[in-house]
């Protein structure tokens, strides 16, 4: 009778333990190895606030170019469901810079006015994600159909004026010869750049800052002194962001192109 109980027992623990174990293979199943020692999955985007030695506070969103998306917006920045900051330059809604992804525009079709398809009466700073060539480069160009891509289905570039991060000597002529506004007074100001990883930033100052001013602090409190380029975005009241329920709404007017986070 003793070894009839013991084994009965010992049968009772051994069906316990397999049907932990089943409902841990299953459990490993639905949720796809989620128990992993690996690393976690990186965040999409992080933000930040940076003050400069300078004075200049600087809104940081540090993201992937996978997660950026261009679009046509009517709107302040703040008031939308897409977190990012404001685009490129415009004029009663027409859009004065580039915004294009896959070769087309974020507001009509290539080719017409005020769609994103040119930078307006200049050649101008273009921020270009190549995709298939997992690069980034600044291209000053007039319109879109200049941008030098390896696949005409696998980009986005973004039109502004050139930061100039790569020539210290010339960066404000270059930069004013591209119709820079007001470079030299105290404005809100917005810009994007990248890093030697392809990490891009989107940074808002609220703090009225020069052209120069701004462009310092961004060297000095962006990307661990690895950016490489980028430039300046519209400014002054333009200069908005959304993250969450962090908002700078510049001077609460209306945009017309912004940079959106996908997720």
């Amino acid at each position: 009778m003793h070894l009839t109980r013991l084994f009965k027992v010992h049968a009772a623990q051994l069906l316990i333990y397999l049907l932990i174990a089943t409902i841990s293979f299953v459990w490993t199943l639905i949720w796809g190895f989620h128990t992993t020692t690996g690393p976690p999955p990186q965040a999409s985007a992080a933000y930040s606030i940076k003050p400069a030695s300078n004075g200049v506070l600087l809104h940081v969103i540090q993201t992937t170019p996978q997660n950026i998306g261009l679009k046509a917006i009517t709107a302040n920045v703040t008031d939308r469901q897409d977190n990012g900051i404001n685009g490129g330059f415009f004029w009663q809604g027409y859009l004065l810079s580039i915004a294009v992804t896959n070769d087309l525009p974020v507001k009509g079709q290539p080719g017409d006015y005020g769609s994103g398809w040119y930078n307006t009466d200049r050649k101008r700073g273009t921020l270009v994600w190549d995709e298939k060539a997992q690069t980034f480069t600044v291209q000053v160009v007039e319109n879109a159909g200049e941008l030098q891509v390896q696949d005409r289905t696998r980009y986005w570039a973004q039109g502004g004026v050139s930061m100039g991060l790569t020539n210290p000597w010339g960066w404000a002529e270059q930069a004013i010869s591209e119709e820079m506004p007001v470079i030299n007074e105290k404005r809100m100001r917005s810009g994007i750049v990248y890093d030697r990883m392809n990490n891009v930033y989107l940074v808002v100052a609220p703090t009225p800052c020069t052209g120069e001013e701004f462009r310092t602090a961004v060297q000095e409190q962006v990307g661990e002194k690895q950016l490489v380029d980028g430039l300046f975005l519209d400014g002054d009241g333009s200069s908005q962001l959304k993250v969450a329920n962090f908002l700078l709404p510049g001077d609460h007017r209306e945009v017309y192109q912004m940079i959106a986070l996908l997720k």
